[in-house]
């Protein structure tokens, strides 16, 4: 009954530890400062539509109350509008653009709203210091104020680019170092697009630099990035607030009155663990991957990182999970992390450039706004949720699969579901659950009492084959689903990506499809891998 020990108390340890609890698994996580996020409302975060949602669905009230989703995107290429989007349908989703320190305390209220003696429990002050992995679990010690010893079933960093358990694993992070150079301002002030985030490329007024991005904050707060040259001076005070108040002027026509509440300078990094998992101890976040430039955003991947090994620890907790799941997590998120620092090294030399011809090509600068476009708003190989299409857990193709508006391996539509109880509710909110989802399109059930469908049809036969399957599932109805016939049955993992679609009910590819998703029968206690021992320290 050994917790899971999560390294690290930001925003991916807190959510990973959240998303463990709502499956019934208990947490210890270490936080090596005081249990306080430190305001700093230069620091923001911007999360997609999945990452939002996940946030809330783990009880993260700020998300709703503190952060700010945009109605629009408007880019600019010198005194010209190069596009105006609306955001908020399901094309273009709006992120949301909050303080992290907001999301933080979002996160720990989260927590703190499970009990004093509920599964997470917060130890401030833990500075890990070494780690030990046996057969059958973890052993980490911490020093500070009270040193101990903490015995765990799994750990995982989520401690930041400077990873002690990386480090401690003897992980190789290779990559780029200074990508990309920003300055930033956190500033109230009215600026002509109220509720619109703005990216202008190569201003009039030059002393601004070759690109800067407005995005806004909840009460009237805007963040202004200025792309700052790779490895140029230092950033005075003073330069930054002439650099605000050329760009207030050249946007207003004049600087109009402006309260600057936080300033900063931030580096980014591009890099990638050799591996993210040694035997029971992995890692997550930034102490996995470092990424962020053109607008990709690296919290968005960490959440994702927590969201696709949850469901995996938490089998694996309660019933035990084969090698086959376990590997699974470094296969699939480090591939698709792997895709997204492609696709922006890729982009940069097209994006920074030092111009030439090639920049007053036709089409050009349009081509280069779709690229940024991308990344800001979670679009295409920049920023869309990730799919696993070769994902191990991946079931064989076999003639009874049938094709739906979604993918294998790539997230579900958020499609209106009827659930067990005869409630309506949308498909992301049963997600995180620990168990399987099994989707029945049966069109025409929204028009009828379901006493009168839930035993009629196929669904007697579709609810035995749910009660066989070799992994916990639950079985929803919907009206309706993108590219889906009647009677076509959806299997769905635990985060929400779509293992197999069957056209009707067929009980022997469906146990085969939900077997292949939890990697096959548990790995025998005491199997070769499981005994492998590794014991390090640092001081």
């Amino acid at each position: 009954m050994d917790p899971v020990i999560v390294v690290g108390a930001g925003p991916v340890g807190l959510a990973l530890s959240l998303a463990l609890a709502a499956q019934g698994v208990p947490s210890v996580v270490l936080d090596e400062g005081a249990g306080k996020e430190e305001p700093r409302h230069a620091r923001t975060v911007v999360l997609r539509a999945d990452t939002a949602a996940l946030m809330e669905r783990l009880g993260c009230t700020t998300i709703r109350d503190e952060g700010a989703r945009w109605v629009g995107w408007r880019s600019l290429r010198r005194k010209q509008e190069m596009r105006a989007l609306e955001l908020g349908g399901d094309d273009f989703p709006a992120p949301v653009h909050i303080p992290q320190h907001a999301l933080v305390r979002g996160l720990r209220d989260a927590i703190a709203a499970l009990g004093a003696e509920g599964p997470v429990q917060l130890a401030a002050q833990s500075r890990l210091d070494s780690l030990e992995q046996d057969g059958s679990g973890v052993t980490v010690h911490t020093r500070g104020p009270d040193a101990t010893w903490w015995r765990g079933s799994y750990a995982v960093g989520c401690d930041g680019a400077r990873s002690t358990v990386r480090k401690l694993l003897g992980v190789r992070f290779p990559g780029r170092t200074a990508v990309e150079r920003h300055a930033v301002a956190a500033l109230r002030t009215e600026l002509p697009w109220p509720d619109e985030a703005v990216l202008h490329r190569m201003p009039p007024w030059r002393a601004s630099g070759e690109e800067v991005t407005a995005r806004p904050l909840p009460d009237g707060a805007w963040r202004l990035d200025w792309l700052l040259p790779a490895r140029g001076e230092l950033v005075t005070p003073e330069a930054l607030v002439s650099r605000v108040r050329d760009t207030l002027s050249g946007w207003c026509d004049r600087t109009p009155q402006y309260d600057l509440i936080d300033t900063g300078v931030y580096t980014l990094h591009h890099r990638l663990a050799r591996r993210w998992r040694v035997d029971r101890a992995f890692l997550a976040g930034d102490a996995a991957h470092l990424l962020g430039a053109v607008g990709t955003q690296a919290l968005d991947e960490g959440l994702r990182d927590a969201d696709n090994l949850a469901w995996k620890l938490a089998l694996a907790w309660h019933h035990g999970a084969s090698e086959t799941l376990l590997d699974s997590y470094q296969a699939e998120r480090r591939t698709a992390v792997a895709a997204r620092l492609r696709a922006a090294d890729q982009s940069l030399p097209i994006l920074r450039g030092s111009g030439g011809l090639r920049t007053y090509l036709p089409g050009a600068g349009r081509g280069h706004d779709i690229l940024l476009t991308d990344g800001h708003l979670g679009l295409g190989a920049l920023g869309a949720p990730p799919s696993y299409p070769h994902s191990p857990l991946a079931p064989q193709s076999t003639e009874a699969h049938a094709s739906v508006g979604t993918p294998f391996g790539a997230p579900v539509a958020d499609a209106r579901v009827t659930a067990p109880d005869g409630t309506t509710v949308r498909l992301r909110d049963r997600l995180g659950r620990g168990r399987l989802l099994v989707v029945l399109v049966a069109p025409g059930t929204g028009v009828w009492d379901r006493r009168h469908w839930a035993g009629a049809g196929v669904m007697p036969r579709l609810k035995s084959a749910v009660e066989a399957l070799p992994m916990r599932a639950e079985l929803l109805v919907a009206e309706s689903y993108p590219g889906a016939s009647a009677h076509t049955v959806l299997l769905v993992r635990p985060d929400g990506h779509l293992v197999a679609a069957f056209a009707g009910v067929r009980p022997a590819e469906l146990c085969a499809a939900a077997d292949a998703a939890r990697g096959g029968a548990p790995a025998p206690a005491g199997s070769a891998r499981a005994g492998s021992a590794r014991t390090v320290d640092i001081n």
